[in-house]
């Protein structure tokens, strides 16, 4: 059995040191001829300067090498790169753009381009993207990667698997980058290749930790695995990620570091297990639920089928596997079921009693609390006209009483909640079992927590640039800190 990097081991002070004295000869060689130093060379400052973490001169740096040539390729991929991590979507969008277009031959700015898409939810450009980098470079592992996750999204699950086989045979292991001046904390990331993973990327600081993901599904189990003090098992989607979750179960046979998110508590959220564990918890509403086949949703006997699980109408059928509203429909009484059907994909489907969560205003509000290391943090909440309620699509960015409200549950969930939904999803936190996770809720009439949905995927995105949402910025924050803080204690560096 394989252990785990003692904490401090690694000995990164000499790489940082060589960074610096070749930032520093670029630097001199650039003042001492401005005129002529040319783009390579300050392409080669900007590029030590973003391995230095210093991002803020880093993305100046990169304006500077446009200035001189406008259409760099690098330039504008990496600048794009850092504008991204700051929150500057758009921005970063628009470099990626311009990549694309001035370097059509190029796969680099098509794959970059194509993963903001992705991100978007554009997955029809994010698919001609992907493939207009294949073909530039028909073996291009993180185009494969890429298409192969849109694909997936798309329903096209043969194909998805064949572009996941293509890029992660033989690469499943990647290093993310380093920055930090001292020893770094090992991070090993288990990963799922099909996606559904949780999105670590505010949480794992890059100038603390050194990140090595494994898509746990292609990792062979008489490679090594890279040096590292702590396991973060991010395969979070228990519907999409079952074969990737047998297989991290079979990676930490390899190591005896701490682990974050044990995959067989992970395993056990998918919605209609997740409903049918929450149903006889106090003060929760968990809503009838059920994994069926399409076929016997078609069939004759599909209403004595539904009336066999206690599922009633209205009712919400989902696609297992798929977020954010997609592949999800709501169906109001027997007439609709086989249209709804049919426009879903896969050969499964969930089946779900639709919990009313409108409020006496007519406003439907759903909330999200994470859970990270056995406590509870209010994320957010999002208030909607409509019953499909995400937080990107909810009523928030111009309605401020909405604001004003979510601002209040975020100073003070308990006060917000009440000490019966405090309590209730206390109980919900125990029975999950996830270190790192988060809860989707609404409140009934009476105070008790109407169960929408739990499990560790749910996104903790920092909030946008924009003034309008800087009174969410401290409760994002205390969530990634309490993230860092569990990741160092159980790497031994708290």
């Amino acid at each position: 059995m394989g252990s785990p990097a003692a904490p401090g081991d690694a000995p990164v002070w000499p790489e940082w040191e060589r960074r610096e004295a070749a930032l520093q000869e670029a630097e001199a060689a650039i003042r001492a001829d401005p005129q002529t130093a040319g783009a390579a060379l300050r392409f080669r400052r900007a590029c030590l300067l973003d391995a230095l973490g210093r991002t803020a001169e880093a993305q100046r740096a990169y304006l500077d090498v446009l200035s001189v040539q406008p259409d760099h390729a690098g330039a504008l991929n990496n600048l794009g790169t850092l504008l991204h991590a700051a929150g500057f979507r758009r921005a970063a969008r628009t470099a990626y753009a311009e990549a694309a277009a001035r370097h059509p031959d190029d796969p680099a700015g098509h794959v970059n381009l194509a993963n903001v898409l992705h991100e978007a939810g554009d997955l029809a450009a994010a698919r001609r993207h992907y493939e207009a980098a294949l073909r530039a470079a028909p073996d291009h592992p993180e185009a494969h990667q890429g298409l192969g996750r849109v694909l997936a999204d798309l329903g096209e699950t043969e194909a998805a698997g064949r572009h996941r086989a293509l890029g992660h045979r033989g690469r499943a292991v990647t290093a993310l980058p380093y920055r930090g001046a001292g020893p770094p904390v090992g991070v090993l990331l288990l990963v799922c290749a099909a996606g559904g993973n949780v999105p670590v990327g505010p949480l794992l600081d890059d100038r603390t930790f050194r990140t090595f993901a494994v898509a746990a599904e292609f990792h062979d189990p008489a490679d090594a695995l890279p040096p590292h003090h702590v396991v973060f098992n991010a395969i979070g989607d228990a519907e999409r990620c079952g074969p990737a979750l047998e297989a991290a179960a079979e990676i930490l046979g390899a190591t005896d570091a701490p682990l974050v998110n044990r995959p067989e508590a992970v395993r056990a959220t998918g919605r209609a297990p997740n409903a049918g564990r929450m149903a006889g918890v106090p003060g929760v509403v968990a809503p009838a639920a059920a994994d069926l086949s399409r076929d016997r949703l078609s069939g004759s006997d599909a209403q004595r089928t539904l009336a066999a699980f206690g599922l009633e109408y209205p009712l919400l059928l989902r696609a297992p596997g798929f977020h954010t509203g997609q592949h999800l429909l709501r169906v109001d009484g027997p007439d609709g079921l086989p249209g709804a059907v049919a426009a879903l994909p896969g050969r499964a489907i969930t089946v779900l009693r639709y919990l009313e969560a409108r409020s006496p205003d007519g406003k439907v509000r759903k909330y999200r609390v994470m859970i990270v290391d056995g406590r509870l943090y209010p994320l957010h909440l999002a208030i909607a006209s409509h019953w499909k309620v995400h937080y990107v699509t909810a009523d928030m960015a111009d309605h401020p009483e909405h604001r004003a409200e979510e601002a209040r549950f975020l100073a003070d969930m308990a006060g917000v909640l009440g000490p019966r939904a405090v309590a209730a999803l206390g109980r919900i936190r125990d029975v999950l079992g996830l270190d790192y996770g988060g809860i989707d809720f609404g409140l009934g009439p009476d105070g008790q927590v109407l169960f929408f949905e739990a499990n560790a995927t749910m996104v903790a995105n920092p909030p946008g640039p924009d003034p309008r949402w800087d009174y969410r910025r401290a409760a994002v924050g205390e969530i990634h800190a309490a993230a860092r803080r569990m990741l160092l204690r159980r790497a031994g560096r708290a």
